[in-house]
């Protein structure tokens, strides 16, 4: 794709699901950093066991894997609202949210929210809302595909009545439809870009040219199925082509990301601009990112110290 000499950040990607090509076309591309949200796998998980494998995977191997790559890697830590309806399991990975909301890299809670509006996920919402507020994190809500603009209002309602502050939240997932009340109600307004569905590219930038780029961001939400990992460079790209200045591009495309979920402590534009180089030869509990033969890319000689 077009080299635009900027920076990116994808504030919501699931790249526990993408390859190491994607990584690798994303540095390419100048995403420097990715925050990944905790969701659903496609299936339900039918134990607590696999929500904590899965939170540890968040917090440990795949953030080795995007350093691997030269892609700095946070998360947010959550029960979707998907699987909150199984309400046994959901009391049981409530019981593991705090032992993993306070772990290095971790920037919010999320995402969290309404999917059918059930009022199982209503009661663990609000339960993570209280989580949010008690260990100070920013708060990443998903707005449901059904009956969109009522979710979101119903979202930020509820947000209000457990006190928590707008500018602590982010509201993923907006369309034409909700962003006006989502930006006057002084929330962070974030899209997904997804190819044929959900909020596009060409779409995004008639949304920035009519809002202007205060508190909107830009996500691709990459993850099992059809989507890209290129979506926030390429709708940057396509934003610079409709004449919308160079400022308010890196605005949503990368500083917006970084002011809102920077309020969590964890994560720091130094993290990325003073990071090592990269060095392949590292391993997370003795594996690589590397098969047997394979040659490792070691950046500027590396390292000193190679950890195994």
């Amino acid at each position: 794709m077009q080299e635009l000499n900027m920076k990116f950040i994808d504030p919501h990607i699931h790249v526990t699901s993408r390859t190491t090509d994607d990584y690798e076309a994303m540095r390419k591309a100048g995403v420097v950093a990715i925050i990944e949200p905790a969701f659903w796998l496609g299936q339900p998980r039918t134990k607590v066991g696999s929500f904590q494998d899965y939170f540890s995977s968040l917090v440990g191997w795949e953030r080795f894997r995007a350093s691997q790559f030269g892609i700095k890697h946070y998360c947010t830590i959550g029960l979707n609202s998907k699987e909150a309806n199984n309400e046994a399991l959901a009391e049981q990975v409530m019981e593991l949210l705090p032992l993993f909301v306070g772990k290095e890299g971790v920037v919010a809670v999320g995402e969290i929210g309404y999917d059918d509006q059930t009022e199982a996920e209503d009661k663990y919402y609000r339960l993570q809302l209280e989580l949010a507020k008690e260990v100070a994190l920013p708060v990443l809500i998903h707005t449901p595909h059904r009956n969109k603009k009522q979710g979101t209002t119903r979202s930020m309602d509820v947000s209000e009545e457990h006190g928590l502050d707008p500018k602590m939240v982010i509201v993923d997932h907006n369309n034409e439809e909700t962003v006006k009340e989502v930006l006057d109600r002084g929330y962070w307004a974030a899209f997904t870009i997804y190819p044929h569905t959900k909020m596009g590219s060409e779409r995004m930038v008639e949304i920035v040219k009519q809002y202007g780029p205060e508190r909107i961001i830009v996500d691709s939400a990459a993850d099992w199925g059809v989507s890209d990992p290129l979506a926030v460079p390429k709708t940057a790209a396509l934003m610079l082509q409709h004449g919308i200045p160079r400022e308010h591009v890196e605005q949503t495309c990368y500083y917006n990301a970084l002011a809102a979920y920077g309020q969590s402590g964890q994560m720091k534009e130094s993290d990325w601009l003073q990071a090592g180089p990269v060095d392949q030869r590292h391993k997370f509990s003795g594996n690589s990112v590397l098969r047997g033969g394979q040659e490792p890319n070691v950046e500027n000689g590396g390292s000193n110290i190679v950890p195994n």
